[in-house]
């Protein structure tokens, strides 16, 4: 227990069915969190039974976004948006249900989601909000422009309903994730072998990573906590990168 005092909150998380947003769900039941866990099938947390509970819905999809916020018994204090897909491709070979599809989960998502929730904790003057977007959001990437460009725009939305919401208490900020040890990250390796993306691509316009290491889910659910937290209670509208210096913080 590192002791961030947020025992006996509700918190919602999306795409916590693997990598990221599962690490975020432990994270938060071992603070002894009360977690709604989200992900387009039910996600199983068995050795956490009655912390974290699943629910199906697709964050695309207002309506199964809207009935899973409202399954939520009680009030909602912290909302970790996770859920994201990646389509790779050259801008002039990418095809328009990619560039849909990737806008719809990784900024629609959040904006559906988070509109959601902070229409109920608007009323009741608390709550904080953490969007994991990446560093790619700032820092133009070859191939990867739907997930940069979605990336980008909900880093500003959530830095935007940040504004919003500060004069009722509520906080919003973004973790920015770097190369980071998920499914996702490894469909873009060679086998098991991360070296490549420590040591980057200069054909590619890509630096490696100075730390030497690839992120680890409990790595970026660290970052998520100390935001969601009342140790950053005077913190809102930030954008932490944790990338191990990827981006040179450019």
């Amino acid at each position: 227990m590192s002791g961030y005092g947020m025992g006996g909150r509700t918190a919602v998380v999306t795409g916590a069915g693997q990598g990221i947003g599962r690490a975020v769900a432990v994270a938060l039941a071992a603070e002894g969190v009360r977690v709604v866990a989200v992900d387009l099938k039910v996600p199983e947390f068995p050795e956490h039974d009655g912390l974290i509970v699943g629910r199906a819905a697709d964050v695309a999809e207002v309506d199964q976004v809207e009935a899973v916020v409202d399954s939520v018994d009680g009030p909602i204090d912290l909302l970790v948006n996770v859920a994201g897909v990646l389509h790779l491709g050259d801008v002039v070979e990418l095809s328009d249900a990619a560039w849909a599809h990737t806008f719809a989960v990784n900024t629609t998502g959040v904006f559906q989601v988070s509109r959601a929730v902070a229409r109920r904790m608007k009323p009741r003057g608390s709550g904080a909000i953490v969007t994991v977007s990446s560093n790619a959001a700032g820092v133009p990437r070859a191939g990867m422009a739907a997930y940069a460009a979605s990336k980008a725009a909900s880093t500003m939305f959530t830095k935007c309903l940040g504004l919003e919401l500060a004069p009722h208490g509520i906080r919003c900020n973004v973790v920015a994730p770097g190369s980071t040890d998920t499914p996702m990250q490894r469909e873009l390796w060679d086998g098991d072998d991360a070296s490549a993306v420590l040591a980057g691509n200069p054909a590619a316009f890509r630096v490696g990573i100075p730390l030497g290491r690839i992120a680890s889910p409990a790595d970026i659910a660290d970052a998520v906590l100390f935001l969601a937290s009342d140790r950053a209670r005077h913190i809102t509208m930030h954008d932490l990168y944790v990338d191990g210096g990827a981006t040179l913080r450019a």
